[in-house]
């Protein structure tokens, strides 16, 4: 006896929203992901950025590494961390049992969305966490513009009657 299947066209869609929520979850919420590049892999720092009223702020997670093991360059509005998480040199392949970390060079750039002047930079590096102020240049920073209030009777500089 034949079973006949009715078609269900939101199926396809259900599963087409499962693998862009799966993209979405790699990509952007794990906080450490392998890309393969052009045949290699890399490893992907998780980096948040912020921004205060006269600084933007870059914080990256860096475990294991040491602040002279990492390079930081901005180039105009471009920032780029590059460093290298190294595997345990006295422990061979096969004697893990479980090998979750991750190794390998990373290289992770991004465009910083307002004008910042890069030279002024300040870096700190504590148990893991690079953090990065960068301020932001003069002409977008928030300014406070007073409001002067000449129509009140008073008299105003430059407004006298002869």
């Amino acid at each position: 006896m034949a079973n006949i299947t009715r078609y269900d066209p939101l199926s396809e869609m259900v599963s087409l929203r499962s693998a862009m929520d799966r993209l979405f979850e790699d990509s952007f919420v794990s906080p450490m992901s392998w890309r393969t590049i052009s045949g290699g892999e890399s490893v992907t720092p998780a980096i948040d950025v912020h921004e205060t009223p006269d600084d933007l702020v870059v914080t990256a997670v860096l475990p294991g590494l040491k602040a002279e093991d990492v390079e930081i360059t901005m180039t105009g509005q471009n920032l780029t961390l590059r460093g290298e998480f190294k595997a345990d040199d006295d422990v061979e392949r096969d004697q893990y049992l479980y090998r979750e970390r991750r190794y390998g060079a990373f290289s992770r750039s991004l465009q910083l969305p307002v004008r910042v002047e890069g030279d002024q930079a300040d870096a700190t590096f504590t148990d893991g966490i690079l953090t990065l102020r960068i301020p932001k240049a003069e002409e977008v920073k928030p300014r406070q513009i007073r409001i002067n209030a000449g129509g009140n009777g008073q008299k105003v500089l430059g407004d006298e009657a002869s």
